[in-house]
Protein backbone atom coordinates (compact mmCIF):
# COMPACT_ATOMS: atom_id res chain seq x y z
CA UNK A 1 0.00 0.00 0.00
CA UNK A 2 1.72 2.99 -1.04
CA UNK A 3 2.36 5.63 2.06
CA UNK A 4 1.20 9.31 2.02
CA UNK A 5 1.61 10.10 5.93
CA UNK A 6 4.66 10.81 7.89
CA UNK A 7 6.74 10.64 5.19
CA UNK A 8 9.22 13.07 6.51
CA UNK A 9 8.89 11.42 9.97
CA UNK A 10 11.59 8.87 11.35
CA UNK A 11 9.91 8.42 14.89
CA UNK A 12 7.69 9.10 17.65
CA UNK A 13 8.56 9.38 21.16
CA UNK A 14 5.77 9.04 23.75
CA UNK A 15 6.31 11.13 26.92
CA UNK A 16 5.72 11.52 29.97
CA UNK A 17 2.03 13.23 30.98
CA UNK A 18 1.34 16.33 32.77
CA UNK A 19 -0.33 14.83 35.58
CA UNK A 20 2.21 12.14 35.98
CA UNK A 21 5.25 14.66 36.22
CA UNK A 22 3.33 16.64 38.82
CA UNK A 23 3.07 13.15 40.92
CA UNK A 24 7.00 13.04 40.83
CA UNK A 25 7.37 16.81 41.54
CA UNK A 26 3.94 18.54 43.10
CA UNK A 27 3.19 21.84 44.10
CA UNK A 28 2.82 21.75 47.96
CA UNK A 29 0.09 24.50 49.13
CA UNK A 30 2.99 26.68 50.60
CA UNK A 31 3.91 26.64 46.84
CA UNK A 32 0.54 27.78 45.78
CA UNK A 33 0.11 30.41 48.25
CA UNK A 34 2.88 32.01 47.16
CA UNK A 35 2.81 31.23 43.53
CA UNK A 36 -1.00 32.93 43.86
CA UNK A 37 0.12 36.05 45.65
CA UNK A 38 3.17 36.92 43.31
CA UNK A 39 0.61 36.72 40.93
CA UNK A 40 -1.66 38.86 42.16
CA UNK A 41 1.50 41.44 42.94
CA UNK A 42 1.66 41.70 39.11
CA UNK A 43 -1.61 42.26 38.36
CA UNK A 44 -1.51 44.88 40.61
CA UNK A 45 1.29 46.62 38.87
CA UNK A 46 0.20 46.26 35.44
CA UNK A 47 -3.25 47.14 36.54
CA UNK A 48 -1.92 50.62 38.24
CA UNK A 49 -2.92 49.32 41.35
CA UNK A 50 1.07 49.08 42.92
CA UNK A 51 3.34 52.07 42.63
CA UNK A 52 6.53 49.36 42.74
CA UNK A 53 7.91 48.26 39.28
CA UNK A 54 8.27 45.18 38.70
CA UNK A 55 12.03 43.85 37.23
CA UNK A 56 12.41 40.09 35.48
CA UNK A 57 16.03 39.41 35.53
CA UNK A 58 17.79 36.48 34.99
CA UNK A 59 19.78 34.70 32.33
CA UNK A 60 18.93 35.16 28.68
CA UNK A 61 18.40 30.99 28.86
CA UNK A 62 19.01 28.41 31.56
CA UNK A 63 21.04 26.12 30.22
CA UNK A 64 22.78 24.66 33.95
CA UNK A 65 20.40 24.08 36.65
CA UNK A 66 23.15 24.50 39.05
CA UNK A 67 24.36 28.15 38.03
CA UNK A 68 20.28 28.59 38.32
CA UNK A 69 20.05 27.86 41.48
CA UNK A 70 22.64 30.07 42.65
CA UNK A 71 21.82 33.11 40.48
CA UNK A 72 18.01 32.24 42.39
CA UNK A 73 19.48 32.35 45.65
CA UNK A 74 21.49 35.71 45.16
CA UNK A 75 18.31 37.26 43.22
CA UNK A 76 15.93 35.50 46.54
CA UNK A 77 17.94 37.94 48.98
CA UNK A 78 17.84 41.35 46.86
CA UNK A 79 14.06 40.19 45.95
CA UNK A 80 13.50 41.04 49.85
CA UNK A 81 15.84 43.69 50.40
CA UNK A 82 14.06 45.69 47.62
CA UNK A 83 10.47 44.50 48.00
CA UNK A 84 9.33 48.02 48.84
CA UNK A 85 10.05 49.44 45.55
CA UNK A 86 10.68 46.79 43.29
CA UNK A 87 8.70 43.35 42.75
CA UNK A 88 11.94 41.13 41.25
CA UNK A 89 10.74 37.92 39.08
CA UNK A 90 13.40 35.80 37.86
CA UNK A 91 13.77 34.92 34.14
CA UNK A 92 13.86 31.43 34.00
CA UNK A 93 13.62 30.73 30.27
CA UNK A 94 13.64 26.81 29.15
CA UNK A 95 13.10 27.46 25.25
CA UNK A 96 15.46 29.27 23.16
CA UNK A 97 13.47 30.19 19.69
CA UNK A 98 15.72 30.61 16.59
CA UNK A 99 15.01 32.29 13.62
CA UNK A 100 17.37 29.41 11.91
CA UNK A 101 19.02 26.44 13.80
CA UNK A 102 20.83 26.18 16.98
CA UNK A 103 20.16 24.72 20.16
CA UNK A 104 16.67 25.44 21.01
CA UNK A 105 16.68 25.11 25.28
CA UNK A 106 16.75 22.66 28.19
CA UNK A 107 13.93 21.13 27.81
CA UNK A 108 14.06 20.37 23.73
CA UNK A 109 17.47 19.37 24.68
CA UNK A 110 18.56 18.82 28.36
CA UNK A 111 21.80 16.99 28.13
CA UNK A 112 23.18 19.33 25.21
CA UNK A 113 24.19 16.86 22.90
CA UNK A 114 21.79 16.62 20.35
CA UNK A 115 19.88 13.57 22.58
CA UNK A 116 16.71 15.75 23.08
CA UNK A 117 15.54 13.51 25.53
CA UNK A 118 12.14 15.90 26.09
CA UNK A 119 10.82 13.93 29.17
CA UNK A 120 14.04 14.54 31.05
CA UNK A 121 14.09 18.28 30.37
CA UNK A 122 10.48 18.55 31.15
CA UNK A 123 11.56 16.84 34.53
CA UNK A 124 14.27 19.12 35.08
CA UNK A 125 12.59 22.12 34.52
CA UNK A 126 9.94 21.14 36.62
CA UNK A 127 12.41 20.59 39.64
CA UNK A 128 14.25 23.58 38.93
CA UNK A 129 11.08 25.60 38.94
CA UNK A 130 10.00 23.84 42.15
CA UNK A 131 13.47 24.80 43.54
CA UNK A 132 13.51 28.69 42.97
CA UNK A 133 9.73 28.67 44.35
CA UNK A 134 10.77 27.50 47.73
CA UNK A 135 13.24 30.42 47.52
CA UNK A 136 9.87 32.45 47.57
CA UNK A 137 11.43 34.13 44.31
CA UNK A 138 8.68 34.84 41.37
CA UNK A 139 9.69 33.11 38.10
CA UNK A 140 8.81 34.26 34.59
CA UNK A 141 9.14 32.51 31.62
CA UNK A 142 8.47 32.00 27.98
CA UNK A 143 5.36 30.10 26.65
CA UNK A 144 7.07 28.96 23.16
CA UNK A 145 4.25 26.34 22.65
CA UNK A 146 0.88 25.04 23.66
CA UNK A 147 2.04 22.19 25.22
CA UNK A 148 4.51 22.41 27.97
CA UNK A 149 2.76 25.20 29.66
CA UNK A 150 0.50 21.92 31.01
CA UNK A 151 3.68 20.59 32.62
CA UNK A 152 5.22 24.04 34.23
CA UNK A 153 2.20 27.12 34.57
CA UNK A 154 1.50 26.40 37.84
CA UNK A 155 4.58 27.61 38.77
CA UNK A 156 4.47 30.72 37.03
CA UNK A 157 4.21 34.06 38.37
CA UNK A 158 4.57 35.92 34.86
CA UNK A 159 4.73 34.83 30.89
CA UNK A 160 5.92 36.31 28.02
CA UNK A 161 5.27 35.60 24.45
CA UNK A 162 8.32 36.15 22.12
CA UNK A 163 8.89 38.41 19.15
CA UNK A 164 8.69 35.61 16.91
CA UNK A 165 5.34 33.97 17.99
CA UNK A 166 3.18 37.05 19.22
CA UNK A 167 2.13 37.00 15.45
CA UNK A 168 1.19 33.28 15.89
CA UNK A 169 -2.50 33.02 16.24
CA UNK A 170 -2.33 29.51 18.44
CA UNK A 171 0.03 31.32 21.03
CA UNK A 172 -2.71 34.21 21.30
CA UNK A 173 -5.35 31.53 21.48
CA UNK A 174 -3.27 29.62 24.37
CA UNK A 175 -2.73 33.06 26.15
CA UNK A 176 -6.67 33.69 26.13
CA UNK A 177 -6.37 30.58 28.79
CA UNK A 178 -3.10 31.35 30.82
CA UNK A 179 -3.47 31.80 34.48
CA UNK A 180 -1.17 34.24 34.91
CA UNK A 181 -0.19 37.55 33.13
CA UNK A 182 0.79 37.89 30.10
CA UNK A 183 3.45 40.48 27.97
CA UNK A 184 3.63 40.26 24.47
CA UNK A 185 6.45 41.52 22.64
CA UNK A 186 6.82 43.72 19.76
CA UNK A 187 7.86 41.71 16.47
CA UNK A 188 11.93 41.55 15.46
CA UNK A 189 11.14 44.30 13.09
CA UNK A 190 9.62 46.85 15.39
CA UNK A 191 6.35 46.26 14.19
CA UNK A 192 3.86 47.23 17.42
CA UNK A 193 0.58 46.31 15.53
CA UNK A 194 1.23 42.35 16.28
CA UNK A 195 1.64 42.79 19.81
CA UNK A 196 -1.60 45.33 20.06
CA UNK A 197 -3.26 42.60 18.07
CA UNK A 198 -2.42 39.34 20.39
CA UNK A 199 -3.57 41.56 23.56
CA UNK A 200 -7.04 42.31 21.71
CA UNK A 201 -7.10 38.97 20.39
CA UNK A 202 -6.03 37.10 24.11
CA UNK A 203 -8.90 38.62 26.13
CA UNK A 204 -11.66 36.73 24.25
CA UNK A 205 -12.87 33.04 25.01
CA UNK A 206 -11.40 31.01 22.29
CA UNK A 207 -12.16 26.99 21.49
CA UNK A 208 -8.90 25.00 20.12
CA UNK A 209 -6.93 22.01 19.91
CA UNK A 210 -4.84 21.23 22.63
CA UNK A 211 -4.14 18.45 25.29
CA UNK A 212 -5.17 17.90 28.90
CA UNK A 213 -3.50 16.83 31.98
CA UNK A 214 -3.60 13.27 31.02
CA UNK A 215 -1.76 14.37 27.91
CA UNK A 216 -4.53 13.64 25.72
CA UNK A 217 -5.89 15.80 22.90
CA UNK A 218 -8.64 18.26 23.63
CA UNK A 219 -10.98 20.78 22.58
CA UNK A 220 -9.45 23.75 25.03
CA UNK A 221 -12.23 25.99 25.67
CA UNK A 222 -10.65 29.31 27.35
CA UNK A 223 -12.71 32.80 28.95
CA UNK A 224 -9.67 34.92 27.84
CA UNK A 225 -6.99 36.76 29.72
CA UNK A 226 -7.32 40.07 30.43
CA UNK A 227 -4.19 40.77 32.14
CA UNK A 228 -1.67 40.97 29.45
CA UNK A 229 0.61 44.52 28.26
CA UNK A 230 2.84 45.17 25.69
CA UNK A 231 6.55 44.64 26.06
CA UNK A 232 9.13 47.09 24.18
CA UNK A 233 12.42 45.15 22.77
CA UNK A 234 13.01 47.54 19.69
CA UNK A 235 13.72 46.02 16.56
CA UNK A 236 15.72 45.67 13.65
CA UNK A 237 18.32 46.76 16.03
CA UNK A 238 16.57 50.12 16.81
CA UNK A 239 15.82 50.88 20.35
CA UNK A 240 11.94 51.90 20.99
CA UNK A 241 12.22 52.79 24.52
CA UNK A 242 12.58 56.64 24.15
CA UNK A 243 9.56 59.12 25.75
CA UNK A 244 8.68 59.56 22.05
CA UNK A 245 8.64 56.12 21.71
CA UNK A 246 6.22 55.33 24.81
CA UNK A 247 3.62 58.44 23.77
CA UNK A 248 3.73 56.94 20.64
CA UNK A 249 2.87 53.47 22.02
CA UNK A 250 0.34 55.01 24.83
CA UNK A 251 -1.59 56.50 22.01
CA UNK A 252 -1.93 53.33 20.18
CA UNK A 253 -2.89 51.31 23.73
CA UNK A 254 -5.37 54.54 23.73
CA UNK A 255 -6.97 54.08 20.40
CA UNK A 256 -7.09 50.17 20.63
CA UNK A 257 -9.26 50.25 24.13
CA UNK A 258 -6.34 48.17 25.86
CA UNK A 259 -4.33 48.22 29.08
CA UNK A 260 -2.22 51.39 29.38
CA UNK A 261 0.55 48.96 30.65
CA UNK A 262 3.87 49.19 29.39
CA UNK A 263 6.75 46.56 29.65
CA UNK A 264 10.52 47.47 28.63
CA UNK A 265 13.18 45.04 27.71
CA UNK A 266 16.30 46.38 28.10
CA UNK A 267 18.11 43.80 25.99
CA UNK A 268 17.58 42.75 22.40
CA UNK A 269 17.15 45.63 19.68
CA UNK A 270 16.99 48.08 23.04
CA UNK A 271 20.74 48.24 24.20
CA UNK A 272 21.86 47.36 19.81
CA UNK A 273 22.23 43.52 21.32
CA UNK A 274 25.52 44.95 23.81
CA UNK A 275 24.49 43.96 27.10
CA UNK A 276 26.58 46.74 28.47
CA UNK A 277 23.99 48.91 27.22
CA UNK A 278 21.19 47.59 29.45
CA UNK A 279 22.08 49.92 32.16
CA UNK A 280 21.82 52.76 29.87
CA UNK A 281 18.12 51.85 29.13
CA UNK A 282 17.20 51.10 32.45
CA UNK A 283 18.65 54.55 33.63
CA UNK A 284 16.31 56.70 30.64
CA UNK A 285 13.27 54.36 31.86
CA UNK A 286 13.99 55.37 35.60
CA UNK A 287 14.43 59.21 34.23
CA UNK A 288 10.46 59.05 32.85
CA UNK A 289 8.88 57.26 35.46
CA UNK A 290 10.38 60.20 37.65
CA UNK A 291 9.40 63.08 34.73
CA UNK A 292 5.74 61.96 35.46
CA UNK A 293 5.31 58.66 33.49
CA UNK A 294 2.20 56.40 34.64
CA UNK A 295 2.34 53.46 32.03
CA UNK A 296 5.69 52.38 32.41
CA UNK A 297 5.18 49.61 34.80
CA UNK A 298 8.51 47.12 34.36
CA UNK A 299 11.17 46.57 32.41
CA UNK A 300 13.18 43.14 32.08
CA UNK A 301 17.14 42.82 32.20
CA UNK A 302 19.21 39.80 30.54
CA UNK A 303 21.75 39.00 33.56
CA UNK A 304 23.79 36.06 34.75
CA UNK A 305 26.60 35.27 37.03
CA UNK A 306 29.08 36.03 35.10
CA UNK A 307 28.94 38.72 31.91
CA UNK A 308 28.99 37.99 28.42
CA UNK A 309 28.38 34.75 26.51
CA UNK A 310 30.17 31.96 25.31
CA UNK A 311 29.96 29.18 22.38
CA UNK A 312 28.87 25.85 22.92
CA UNK A 313 31.33 23.21 23.69
CA UNK A 314 31.63 20.03 21.86
CA UNK A 315 32.72 18.92 26.00
CA UNK A 316 29.97 20.30 28.54
CA UNK A 317 32.66 20.59 31.00
CA UNK A 318 34.99 23.20 29.41
CA UNK A 319 31.63 25.00 29.37
CA UNK A 320 32.47 28.32 31.66
CA UNK A 321 30.16 28.12 34.94
CA UNK A 322 27.30 30.96 34.99
CA UNK A 323 27.91 32.37 31.67
CA UNK A 324 25.30 32.37 29.17
CA UNK A 325 25.50 29.83 25.95
CA UNK A 326 22.84 32.32 24.27
CA UNK A 327 22.67 35.70 23.89
CA UNK A 328 25.16 38.22 26.58
CA UNK A 329 24.03 38.67 29.81
CA UNK A 330 25.44 41.51 32.74
CA UNK A 331 26.85 39.67 35.31
CA UNK A 332 26.20 39.60 38.86
CA UNK A 333 27.98 42.48 40.04
CA UNK A 334 26.15 44.66 37.49
CA UNK A 335 22.77 43.45 37.94
CA UNK A 336 23.07 44.48 41.67
CA UNK A 337 24.35 48.19 41.37
CA UNK A 338 21.73 47.94 38.63
CA UNK A 339 18.70 46.82 40.86
CA UNK A 340 19.89 48.98 43.96
CA UNK A 341 20.13 51.99 41.58
CA UNK A 342 16.69 51.75 40.49
CA UNK A 343 15.18 51.27 44.00
CA UNK A 344 16.90 53.89 45.39
CA UNK A 345 15.57 56.58 42.41
CA UNK A 346 12.57 54.94 43.08
CA UNK A 347 12.11 55.27 46.99
CA UNK A 348 12.93 59.31 46.50
CA UNK A 349 10.84 59.41 44.06
CA UNK A 350 7.55 58.15 46.18
CA UNK A 351 7.36 55.12 43.68
CA UNK A 352 5.44 55.16 40.30
CA UNK A 353 2.83 57.43 39.59
CA UNK A 354 -0.43 55.47 39.33
CA UNK A 355 -3.50 57.03 38.24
Amino acid sequence: MIRTNNLKVKTFTPIVSPSDLKQVFPLSEKAAQFVAASRQQVLDIIHQRDRRLMVVVGPCSIHDPRAAIEYAERLAGLHRELSDDLLLVMRVYFEKPRTTIGWKGLINDPDLNGTHQISKGLGVARRLLSSITDLELPVAGEMLDPITPHYLADLVSWGAIGARTTESQTHREMSSGLSFPIGFKNGTDGNLQIALDAMAAARHSHSFLGINNEGRSSIVHTIGNPDTHIVLRGGNDKPNYSAQDIARVEELLTRNDLNQAIMVDCSHANSRKNHDLQEQVMLDVIDQIKNGNRSICALMIESNIHAGNQPMKQTLSELQYGVSITDKCVDWETTERMLRHAAQQLREHGGRRIS
